[in-house]
């Protein structure tokens, strides 16, 4: 009877033994099979260790509303990423492995400290998040499992006083994928990872920005913590806008606030287990996440790092100062910051309430001026063609690159303009312009006989009908399903030359 529990963490370990004995590939077969062991042998010894000490082990239920609430929000998002981005179905399998894990490790390491073991949802929550930022390739899944373990250990181990009570100082999904991207930056490794698409894909879904906002708005009304994302979104957003104005250009390039920085600003930082509880404290935590990822954005394009560690750095830093800036807040030196001096309880309702209506608010007016949304002026490449002919030397690396992955893609006006710029920068081009030729666009035919010629005198031509299709898709996937003239609509309203008359007049002669 007092060792009747170990039969959970004992069930996760025989589930992933058994399934990782039949998975074909062996990298995560093995990761499986490594997991599940784990899970086995801390399960043995957990065992011989409670008969030795005669202690009685229990286990109740006693589920948590903020465990479950957000669960609901990622899951919302996860398949609704999904549904447009069927890679990541094919990843929830591993997923609810993950969980099993998850379920099994957070029991031992409650058993191993302590009699009693509160069962519930929160290995939801932290799993869940995990895999909306972040995902080791098959053969590294092992990793996967050692971030779970990372954090569920954090959770136990890293405690201070907090309210007069010991409390944990970190997130256990933010301080995991914190630790790991450092990790990955340190030994070059970020290719063992799915982070740079994660990152990429998650903006493909239409509207994909409002879904985060309607499923984290329950637990943003419920817990209160929609001081912090709103604090967080305008701080970001003034930021993005300041870089615009002294740079003529995005800080991130095609848009104010990113998809994944606005999932991190709903789903990641916003735990009120490990964030400030004073509403002025709160603020200050949303805009130094705000400062925290421009910064890490910044420093990471400048060395060279893939960018997509710009949301996860900064948490456990963050998680760090929570006490100073409680103080902070208690000692009434935040006052002017506190909202609910600005907006009054709603009766009924009370002040979370208010803050989460303001939240609104501030929603519909960042989309409406394209802070956030499907179509910022930073997805077309007419905008950043016209800021590199204003001097702006970021801008042409960016128009380069894009044109570039447009040509990828099977744009023949794209190859043929890049076959421009390779050749204005000294590069033979004559293959690009072929590849252009093959897919049609006959200007570049003329091109790639004159290889050695002027760049200036080269043939150029506005995209065709096929091309729009992939030149007017910004960074989602190409718009194979669209109408002529829905298309030639985008394009006009992207301000490609020659695209807002008559579908006619655009072509390739």
């Amino acid at each position: 009877m007092r060792t009747r529990p170990l039969a959970l963490p004992f069930g996760c370990a025989l589930t992933l033994l058994g399934v990782g004995a039949l998975l074909p590939l062996p990298g995560l077969s093995w990761s499986f099979v490594g997991a599940g062991t784990a899970l086995l042998v801390w399960t043995a010894a957990l065992y011989v260790h409670v008969r030795r000490r005669g202690r009685a082990l229990s286990m109740h239920f006693r589920p948590r509303s903020q465990h479950w609430m957000q669960a609901c929000a990622q899951t919302a998002v996860l398949l609704y990423w999904g549904w447009h981005v069927r890679f990541v179905y094919a990843f929830i399998p591993m997923i609810i492995a993950q969980l099993v894990f998850a379920y099994g490790v957070e029991a031992l390491v409650t058993w191993s400290r302590r009699d009693t073991h509160a069962l519930g949802f929160g290995p939801f929550p932290v799993i869940l998040s995990i895999n909306l930022f972040l995902w080791f390739k098959p053969d590294r899944f092992a990793l996967q499992f050692a971030m779970i373990l990372l954090g569920y250990l954090a959770k136990e181990w890293i405690h201070w006083e907090r309210a007069g009570r010991s409390a944990h100082i970190f997130n256990p999904s933010s301080f995991p994928l914190a630790v790991a991207s450092l990790a990955l930056i340190a030994t070059r490794a970020s290719d063992i990872t799915y982070g740079a698409d994660i990152a990429s894909s998650q903006f493909y879904p239409p509207h994909i920005y409002l879904v985060i906002f309607l499923a984290a708005l329950p637990g943003q009304l419920w817990f209160g913590v929609a001081t912090m994302t709103v604090s967080a979104v305008l701080a970001l957003y003034a930021i993005s806008l300041v870089y615009y104005v002294l740079s003529g250009t995005y800080l991130f390039y095609d848009t104010h606030i990113p998809i994944a920085v606005f999932l991190g600003m709903h789903l990641l930082f916003t735990d009120p287990s490990t964030s400030p509880r004073a509403p002025a404290g709160r603020v200050v935590f949303g805009m130094m996440y705000a400062a925290g990822t421009a910064l890490v954005y910044a420093l990471c394009g400048a060395l060279g790092i893939p960018t997509f560690y710009d949301k996860l750095l900064p948490v456990p830093l963050m998680n760090l100062l929570v006490r100073r800036i409680n103080r902070l807040a208690e000692s009434g030196r935040l006052a002017a910051l506190d909202l609910s001096r600005l907006l009054p309880a709603w009766p009924g309702l009370g002040q979370h309430a208010a803050v989460t209506a303001a939240w609104g608010g501030v929603f519909l007016a960042v989309s409406a001026l394209h802070g956030i949304g499907d179509n910022p002026p930073g997805q077309a490449l007419p905008f950043w063609s016209a800021a590199c002919q204003a001097g702006h030397a970021r801008a042409c690396s960016y128009e380069g690159q894009m044109t570039f992955n447009y040509c990828q893609d099977g744009s023949g006006w794209a190859c043929n303009e890049w076959g421009i710029q390779q050749a204005a920068a000294g590069r033979s081009a004559t293959r690009t312009f072929e590849r252009a030729c093959r897919l049609g666009f006959t200007p570049a035919c003329q091109n790639a006989g004159r290889a050695g010629d002027d760049p200036a005198s080269f043939e150029r031509g506005r995209p065709l009908l096929t091309d729009l299709s992939i030149v007017l898709r910004g960074t989602k996937p190409p718009l194979r399903d669209r109408s002529p003239a829905e298309l030639y609509a985008r394009a006009c309203a992207q301000g490609w030359p020659g695209t807002c008359r008559t579908p006619g007049g655009a072509g390739g002669g």
